[in-house]
This record gives structure tokens, C-alpha cells and sequence, in this order.
């Protein structure tokens, strides 16, 4: 099946090489877009560049999504954000076949340029060859492999890209945006909302968007260029180089977040309700405040401790503050330290408003992992009006 597959791939890009040779034109190139995959480093889509160059009878993709699982400390640059990508040159079959046995649809455009603008964009991407230029440090939002593609367009054409206006009353923020293709994975977007900082809330224009590769197509494919004072079309319409029937996979509610952590807080309030015992309320609590401090370490390290500009100011270090560590301490040492609880219950009370007045930007899973912290903080805070209190040693 491989062997037919590459055969008839063959086949076609030969077909098609020779159909653009008699254009005229010695280096065209196509905005090639690949469809959201079903695993969580794909479900954003993909964009290349594939370029066929008549002067050295070469048909090749420039790919910028590459890295190396092999590079040491492979996870700790990730969360630091220091992880380097880098371009990639392939041959179109090589590329069509990962994407053949994905199961996933890939389309081009030609993109409307002069020769002298192909020549151009042909030697920025020879300069992006070199070995000192060839990774580069990712950003999510303003340097992955579609802003690459973007940029270098940008440069290569003089009279420049003209990007369709944008209403300033709907524009989508990046959280929004990337949560659009989170939807049928409720786990990856809970992760996502809760690391993602401040960054996340800036509105986008089309030119922001374009760090979605899909975004970017769709983009692109509406913007115009000045062509000796006409104004025409950067991309014209896509031709189907591989096409899959979308895949969706919605999980059931019952496996959501936003359910499994609401029956976990229901739990909760039984447990404490029946079981009034000190040593069992201090276990449990243990538990309980050990996974939030986990979650305190996280916030404090993407705040403060990471280059990832898009972590920074995260709001949610309101719930999930370094006070739940001395908390612990607490707890574990069996010590009655009311204050610090009372400073956790009232932190997340206000996480709590804040999250009810203004959801936008906040994930409706937190809730009841707040109303947790609430619950558990204020029945160590001594409150005379909490039913749930327990009382000193």
C-alpha cells in the first residue's frame, strides 16, 4: 500500500511540475496548509512552503514546525522557553507521506509573485538555511512556523501586504483564538488556561492571528498586493493535495473537568460533612493542600521563572498562591496557624468573584476547585459562622 501511495504521489507531482513549467515563470512557490491533526501537537494545523525551482529541477517544502526530542533537557527548555526550532527542507512526497498516514488533508495556494519577489524570497530562505540562522527560539503567538512563513513574505514583497480590515467590536483574543481548536480537548484547554498569563487576553488582528496556521491561510488568502497600481489577490484558490474527512473525537461529559472536578467537590463536602474526625479532616487535608501547593509551584515558576512571555501575569496565582505551601507546612508540622488560612480563604474568595463577574478568560473547571480551597481554608480559619470549622488540638 506504502509502495502504490508513493508511486501515484510520484506520479502527480511530475504531472504537476510539468504543468507549471509551462508558465513561464522559473520559481514559484505555494502556502502549504495542513489540517488539524488529532494529537495535542497537531490539533493547531501546520503551514509550509513549497517551492519549485526550474533552474535546478527541484520541488522541495520548507518546513519551520522542527525540533529535536533528542536535545538535552528537552522538557526544562520547553517550560523555560528556551526550546530552539528549526527549518527543514524536504522533498513534497516526503512530506505528503507523513501527512498520508495522519489521516490528515494538506492544500496549497500559489502565492501571486513577481519573479524578482520569488528570486527574493528565495534568498531569505537560502539565508535561513545557514547554519548560524537555521533554528530559531519558538514563540507561540509571535514566532512558530506560520509567522516565519509571514514574515518572510512581508520581506520579499516591497510593495507590501495589504490585510483585510479588521472589526475591532469582534476581534478575538489569543486565548479565544487558540481555545477554538482546543473544544473536543477540555484536558489540553484546562492546562492551557491555567498556565496561559495576561498575554493571552491582547486582542488580535488578522495579522496576529496568523500564528494559527489556519488563521494565516484564511488571511493570506483575503489579502491583496499592489500589482503596477491593480490591486490583486496574494494567494489564488487552493488545489487539494491530500484530502481526509476531518476526524472529531467529542469526549463525553462525563469525562470533562468541568464534571469530574464538580462530583470531586461534591465528595468533598459529604466526606467533612460525615466525618467530623480531626485525624481524618488533617489526612485529608494534607492531600488536598500537597496538590494545590503543586499547583502554587507552577504558577509561582511560570510567573517569575520562565520566558515564555505568554505565562507571565497569570491571575491565576490569586488562588493558587505561594500561601498554600506555609499551609501545608501547617498541616504536616500539625501546627493551628488560623492567619495563614484566613489570607488563603480570602484570596480565593476574590479568585471566586473575580472568575463569576468576569468568565471571559477563565476556565469554568477552576470553580469548584476554588470552592475547594474556599471550603478547606475557612474550616481552618476558625470562623465562628462556618459549620464545617474544626476546632484547635
Amino acid at each position: 500500500m506504502k509502495r502504490i501511495f508513493l508511486t501515484l504521489l510520484f506520479i502527480f507531482v511530475t504531472a504537476a511540475s510539468r504543468l507549471f513549467a509551462q508558465s513561464g515563470q522559473e520559481i514559484q512557490f505555494f502556502l502549504v496548509t495542513c489540517s488539524p491533526g488529532t494529537e495535542t501537537y497537531s490539533i493547531y494545523g501546520h503551514s509550509a512552503l513549497r517551492v519549485i525551482n526550474f533552474n535546478d529541477r527541484t520541488d522541495s517544502v520548507y518546513n519551520w514546525g522542527v525540533f529535536d526530542f533528542s536535545t538535552p533537557h528537552f522538557a526544562w527548555k520547553f517550560a523555560k522557553g528556551r526550546l530552539d526550532y528549526m527549518l527543514d527542507a524536504n522533498s513534497l512526497i516526503s512530506f505528503l507521506g507523513s501527512y498520508y498516514y495522519e489521516k490528515r488533508s494538506v492544500y496549497q495556494q500559489r502565492i501571486n509573485l513577481e519573479q524578482s519577489e520569488a528570486e527574493k524570497l528565495l534568498d531569505l530562505i537560502k539565508e535561513n538555511q545557514k547554519p548560524e540562522n537555521v533554528k530559531y527560539r519558538y514563540d507561540f503567538f509571535y514566532d512558530d512556523c506560520s509567522t516565519r512563513i509571514r514574515d518572510l513574505l512581508e520581506k520579499a514583497i516591497p510593495s507590501g501586504i495589504i490585510y483585510p480590515p479588521d472589526d475591532d467590536q469582534s476581534k478575538p483574543t489569543f486565548r479565544e483564538k487558540v481555545g477554538t481548536y482546543q473544544q473536543n480537548f477540555p484536558w489540553l484547554k484546562l492546562g492551557v488556561d491555567l498556565i496561559m498569563g495576561r498575554e493571552g487576553e491582547k486582542k488580535t488582528s488578522v495579522r496576529d492571528r496568523m500564528f494559527l496556521p489556519i488563521d494565516m491561510q484564511s488571511g493570506l488568502s483575503k489579502a491583496l498586493v499592489n500589482r503596477n497600481g491593480r490591486m490583486v489577490s496574494l494567494l489564488k484558490n487552493p488545489e487539494m493535495l491530500l484530502y481526509f474527512d476531518p476526524v472529531v473525537k467529542k469526549p463525553a461529559f462525563y469525562t470533562t473537568p468541568v464534571f469530574l472536578f464538580t462530583v470531586f467537590f461534591i465528595l468533598i463536602i459529604i466526606l467533612i460533612s460525615v466525618n467530623r474526625k480531626k485525624n481524618f479532616n488533617r489526612i485529608l487535608d494534607i492531600i488536598l493542600f500537597t496538590a494545590f501547593s503543586g499547583l502554587s509551584c507552577l504558577m509561582i515558576f511560570f510567573n517569575f521563572f520562565t520566558d515564555h512571555v505568554q505565562m507571565r501575569w497569570n491571575l491565576n496565582i490569586i488562588w493558587l498562591n505561594p500561601f498554600i505551601i506555609i499551609c501545608l507546612v501547617s498541616l504536616v508540622m500539625n501546627k493551628n496557624w488560623k492567619s495563614w488560612f484566613r489570607i488563603v480563604f480570602l484570596l480565593a474568595l476574590l479568585a471566586f468573584i473575580i472568575q463569576i463577574l468576569f468568565p471571559r478568560g477563565y476556565n469554568a473547571a477552576f470553580i469548584p476547585l476554588i470552592l475547594t480551597i474556599l471550603v478547606r481554608s475557612a474550616a481552618r480559619s476558625g470562623f465562628r459562622w462556618d459549620p464545617l470549622t474544626i476546632e484547635a488540638n
